[in-house]
């Protein structure tokens, strides 16, 4: 049922993650099918330009990879069933180019409670949830019930 799931993580709150990728590791052995772990990397905002390193950018990618990798490889998913891939550019967007290019059956992301200001301007979840053209499954942490 599903083939090819994809679990964006961010990577400053790894211990947000953990559920979703919990999940993911859970149906993928269910199904058989194989996740991908995203980061998205903001776009560095040209005010900031220069004064950041030239390579800023790199180094942002490689540290992310690095990091992804190990999230990867502590995670419990068989390797030959888990891959890992840096964007760049907007969360949700990016998300929903990542779900498109593998052709994911299911998105599963966490999203924090939601706050009164997400109500009104909406969260990157819900933009993920109302765009996606798969399966999204949004899981809440279990320590803000």
């Amino acid at each position: 049922m599903y083939n090819s799931i994809l679990v964006p993580v961010d990577l400053s709150e790894i211990d947000l993650a953990k559920p979703a990728i919990a999940q993911a590791a859970t149906l993928s052995q269910t199904f058989g099918g194989t996740v991908r772990l995203l980061n998205v990397l903001p776009m560095t905002p040209v005010m900031l330009a220069e004064y950041v390193p030239a390579d800023f950018d790199s180094q942002q990618r490689v540290a992310s990879e690095e990091a992804l990798a190990l999230v990867a490889l502590n995670c419990g998913i068989d390797h030959a069933r888990i891959s890992s891939v840096v964007r760049q550019g907007g969360i949700y967007h990016e998300i929903l180019e990542e779900a498109a290019a593998i052709k994911a059956d299911l998105i599963v992301m966490t999203s924090h409670r939601p706050a009164m200001r997400t109500y009104f301007l909406g969260s990157n979840a819900g933009h993920v949830v109302r765009y996606a053209k798969c399966a999204v499954l949004v899981v809440r942490p279990t320590a803000n019930r």
